[in-house]
């Protein structure tokens, strides 16, 4: 029998283990708001009633734990990804398999995921430093708490738009919203619970984190396909606008005649199939680092 929340909740991880991480943190978010919610609106109308017993009426019209996983657990297997991988066939050649990855929405979305880490790497390090300054700073007066938990709070929402986003580009799996949180606690203990919770440190080391990660991605993608795609267009630029995609030295434009240029134009085409390659793998990767910190377990 359950006797508490608390017990409901085991229970549930318990029916879920297996699962995606996220998934279980999505599952306990929503059966904590709604039983708890359910049951202030219980004790507001029937006082008498013990916790226990309220409990067992919502249950039953919420579900039992076993009840409520496997729902999750066809909805995770039933619901199409969103730029879910291309699957590459084992039988399919080298060539096949590499130029292939141009078919891959996961690749593009990595490679988009890199472009655009910068800007966000910029505005959580802005934001997360900021943040903290000021609320340490202005913890000692009346103003710092409810300063703090509005903080805090942010970060937990910066922490859910980076998760939305590394869930659409790169395709991993990651919680849909935030934990749960009761309304009637005061501010000074909603900052104690939330600074008291790993997740708030690791989403805040994750923000600061992702402004060097950023600036590595953006650079080394630019390079690479800014590269791959001036040697691919050197004929163009040179027969059709006489001009050098690689710019001049004293004046004198670097060009690649002959059958450089040709060659230029095959390590070109490579390079930025390579890149894509490499974007895709460095974002498989970036999401592993991103469930591992922004993910409640």
């Amino acid at each position: 029998m359950i006797t508490g929340v608390e017990d409901y909740l085991a229970q549930l991880r318990k029916e879920l283990a297996g699962c995606d991480s996220a998934t279980i943190r999505d599952a306990e978010a929503d059966a904590e708001e709604h039983l708890r919610n359910a049951l202030e609106k219980v004790r507001q109308t029937q006082p008498a009633v013990s916790e226990a017993e309220a409990l067992q009426d919502i249950i039953q019209k919420y579900g039992l734990p076993e009840e409520v996983a496997a729902a999750y657990r066809d909805f995770e297997t039933g619901a199409p990804r969103k730029y879910a991988p291309v699957k590459q066939e084992k039988s399919k050649k080298l060539p096949a398999r590499f130029f292939g990855v141009a078919a891959d929405p996961r690749a593009w979305g990595a490679l988009f995921y890199m472009f655009l880490s910068l800007g966000t790497g910029i505005a959580y390090f802005t934001w997360t430093v900021t943040g903290i300054s000021l609320t340490f700073g202005l913890l000692i007066l009346i103003i710092g708490v409810p300063l703090g938990v509005l903080f805090v709070m942010s970060v937990r929402g910066l922490a859910i738009l980076e998760g939305r986003m590394v869930e659409a580009l790169l395709g991993v799996r990651m919680p849909r919203r935030p934990p749960f949180q009761e309304k009637k606690k005061g501010l000074w203990a909603k900052l104690k619970a939330l600074v008291a919770d790993r997740y708030t440190w690791f989403s805040m080391l994750y923000m600061i984190v992702q402004l060097g990660l950023g600036i590595a991605y953006f650079t080394v993608f630019t390079v690479l396909i800014t590269t791959s795609l001036a040697l691919i267009a050197q004929p163009i630029v040179v027969y059709v606008f006489h001009y050098s995609a690689f710019g001049d030295i004293n004046g004198v434009p670097v060009l690649l005649n002959g059958w450089l240029m040709a060659l230029g134009v095959i390590a070109g085409i490579f390079l930025f199939f390579g890149t894509m390659h490499l974007a895709r793998w460095t974002g498989k990767l970036h999401g592993a680092w991103a469930k591992l910190m922004l993910v409640r377990l």
